[in-house]
């Protein structure tokens, strides 16, 4: 475990920032909970949280070490990953307004596994890791269990911070009852998932 409650507090406070934060993610997360209810985000909180985690795993285990030395791996993950944000994105832009209709055929909706394969693809995801891992799991013999704890707590910490986007997304589905508020929603959500796709580059 980490090895005490002020060097877990420090990494807390970061772990809530990175989770709470806009971001692609949670734009996701706000973007179903809204049309498709509460229990349609919860696949993409779980494979989102879980996802993250596993890469601070990745990252703290040496894996992340291509990602400092080669400046192409970085590049081929930054633009796999804004195509398939952009993609998605798409899909929100032009989602049918007949999807507020609970007795509309269903749609085929972002879940657990492709919100996981997200961060793995995802150049912010990993250049967090980086800096999780230099930052807080240390050196020594206690680095792996350090490492180890780091991505427990950052998975369980993300869980509450992006379910808070999706009850915000479930509050404000009241206001998007007329199928023209929801297509507005949808493209509003879509921009947004757009502009923190792109914003990337500039990291």
């Amino acid at each position: 475990m980490l090895s005490s409650f002020s060097s877990l507090l420090p990494f807390m406070l970061f772990a809530i920032v990175a989770s709470v934060t806009p971001g692609p993610n949670n734009i996701l997360v706000l973007s179903n909970s809204a049309r498709h209810g509460l229990a349609a985000a919860l696949p993409i909180i779980l494979g989102a949280g879980a996802g993250a985690a596993v890469i601070v795993l990745l990252v703290g285990s040496g894996v992340g070490g291509s990602l400092a030395q080669l400046p192409q791996v970085r590049t081929g993950m930054q633009w796999l990953g804004i195509a398939w944000l952009s993609y998605l994105a798409w899909q929100i832009f032009s989602a049918p307004a007949s999807d507020i209709n609970p007795d509309a055929a269903p749609v085929k909706r972002l879940g657990l596994l492709g919100a996981a394969s997200l961060q793995l693809i995802n150049p912010k995801v990993w250049m967090m890791a980086l800096a999780v891992v230099g930052v807080f799991a240390g050196s020594g013999a206690e680095r792996q269990a350090h490492v180890l704890s780091l991505s427990l707590v950052f998975f369980l910490v993300s869980l509450p911070c992006m379910s808070l986007w999706a009850m915000l997304g479930v509050g404000s589905a009241r206001l998007f009852r007329s199928p023209l508020a929801m297509r507005r929603f949808n493209r509003c959500m879509a921009l947004l998932l757009l502009v923190s796709t792109w914003l990337s580059l500039l990291v």
